[in-house]
């Protein structure tokens, strides 16, 4: 099943590769130059190691901004591929097949990296009450792209940036001078957005719950905790922050939904072994 392309990546795609490639290109290519300008070829992109498939409109878009080189996929993203397996084949100008590779085989490593990571937290939580949630914790510059391979792996976003949602944190509610305080403003400010406060203590996770936000995020809260959070915060949805992990997740207390946020999502991300070859 192919994963749709939410309209927060759809809209950072274009300025996302059209940096990339002035990094990349500067005054020109030089080393292409050695090719005749009329040369044409035939080349494939093709992955070393097991992966899920990301970054198909990064890699197309790189393309288009270059001139007329066509891509066939054989692959579609969200699709778990075996090691050697054929991602696509490019057929165009070899000058601009050759400018374009590094930076298209970039995107296509890391954004497959992501997702290949999100694939194993969600196969690992497979059969529970708990959802993976991804950070803000992304490599700058490209968010919206990791944020659509967390989905293309089978995990969930968290808010994406500063502008979508409330996350009221400790410095927050100290400013704001207290936790009921701090969300009474966020729905006097705007009413339609998501609200999610942190909480470090059962005395705060009963504050937060007494005012009904979206969701109260518990960070760093041991067993005895979570279950006592689960019984006092019926009415709101729980996200476990901090010392839990994808490998503990599993013993989080029965009988309600879960929300699992983790930054290693985005943060501690392999990049696939990518390969481009001219036929």
């Amino acid at each position: 099943m192919t994963t749709a392309l939410p309209d927060y990546v759809r809209d950072d795609i274009q300025r996302n590769v059209s940096f990339a490639l002035e990094e990349d290109i500067r005054s020109g290519d030089i080393t292409a130059q050695l090719i005749d300008a009329d040369s044409e070829s035939t080349a494939t992109i093709i992955t070393r190691e097991e992966a899920v498939m990301c970054g198909t409109p990064w890699a197309e878009e790189v393309f288009r901004q270059l001139g007329d080189v066509q891509i066939e996929w054989h692959v579609h993203d969200g699709q778990r591929l075996p090691a050697e397996t054929t991602l696509c084949t490019l057929r165009g100008n070899t000058r601009q097949i050759l400018t374009g590779e590094r930076t298209a085989l970039n995107f296509l490593q890391t954004l497959m990296g992501t997702a290949t990571t999100a694939r194993q937290y969600a196969d690992a939580v497979q059969g529970t009450t708990v959802t993976i949630l991804d950070t803000r914790k992304t490599l700058p510059g490209v968010r919206a792209g990791q944020k659509y391979a967390v989905l293309c792996g089978g995990c969930q976003n968290h808010r994406i940036g500063l502008y979508d949602a409330f996350l009221i944190k400790e410095n927050h509610v100290a400013a704001c001078g207290g936790i009921t305080a701090a969300i009474q403003r966020a729905r006097a400010l705007a009413p339609e957005k998501k609200i999610i406060v942190e909480v470090e203590t059962l005395a705060e996770l009963k504050e937060a719950a007494a005012m009904r936000p979206d969701q109260i995020m518990l960070d760093n809260f041991n067993s005895q905790m979570l279950t006592e959070a689960a019984s006092l915060a019926t009415e709101c949805a729980l996200e476990v922050s901090g010392n839990l992990t994808v490998n503990n997740a599993k013993t989080l207390p029965k009988g309600r939904e879960w929300f699992l946020s983790s930054g290693a999502l985005t943060k501690h991300v392999q990049a696939i072994d990518l390969s481009l070859r001219l036929q």
